[in-house]
């Protein structure tokens, strides 16, 4: 299983090659002010990252959609970025705006791959579809008003066209999953995600946990008490 906050750790995967703890943060494809990202600025990002005092090992970054900010389907300059840092991607998919979204989620993924070939694809450590889609169709998720989301039906579809698309690629190996808060993967009308999965990716934020005991000092229970009662529905799925 994937666990995610605003650092991620890759835990596990399909292969050896993945058998290990992968540390990043998550990148957004907008600045503050709605301005794109841009590759450079990606750049610098990932390389703060890799070089940040005490630390080591943060050399990896998710996305949240393989488009670049202001275009139809040209592939996210974080790619670039990361061809040239070496930074390991867990892609994302954006999958709460439709179809045609998707569509052209997909054609950025395969024009990136054409484009960059091994370079970009030996970085790929997954491929989300979607991010927190369910939580947002929750009844929690409606209260907070946490925007458009999709149906659990709609994240099994769109994972079935990315495995289909990237059939035949050097991308055709990596695993396609679906990252999302643990009270959508505990929530049962969810099982046909968990089936379609290679790995399953969990969001956990004790500090909004704010109908439990989720102080400071109950932070670390907290994350943990989610991580078992999601890691009980997925079994052994990644």
């Amino acid at each position: 299983m994937l666990l995610s906050t605003s650092l991620f750790a890759l835990a596990a995967s399909l292969s050896t090659s993945y058998a290990q703890v992968y540390q990043g943060f998550n990148y957004g494809s907008t600045n503050t002010d709605g301005s794109p990202v841009t590759q450079s600025y990606f750049q610098s990002l990932f390389t703060t990252a890799q070089n940040l005092v005490g630390t080591s090992g943060f050399t990896r970054a998710r996305l949240y959609t393989t488009i670049q900010a202001g275009t139809v389907n040209a592939p996210i300059e974080a790619i670039p970025a990361a061809i040239a840092t070496k930074t390991s991607l867990l892609l994302g998919l954006w999958a709460s705006a439709g179809q045609t979204n998707i569509d052209n989620e997909i054609v950025a993924l395969k024009s990136a791959i054409n484009q960059y070939g091994t370079a970009f694809t030996d970085l790929i450590t997954g491929i989300s579809v979607g991010s927190e889609d369910l939580y947002r169709i929750s009844p929690t998720g409606v209260i907070n008003k946490s925007g458009i989301g999709a149906q659990p039906a709609d994240i099994v579809n769109y994972i079935g066209q990315v495995r289909t698309a990237i059939q035949g690629t050097l991308a055709s190996s990596k695993p396609v999953g679906h990252v999302d808060t643990w009270t959508a993967w505990v929530n049962g009308s969810n099982n046909a995600v968990i089936s379609a999965s290679d790995f399953i990716g969990m969001n956990a934020f004790p500090y909004f946990q704010n109908t439990m005991a989720n102080s400071v000092e109950n932070g670390n229970a907290t994350f943990f008490d989610a991580y078992d009662a999601t890691l009980a529905v997925v079994g052994s799925k990644p």
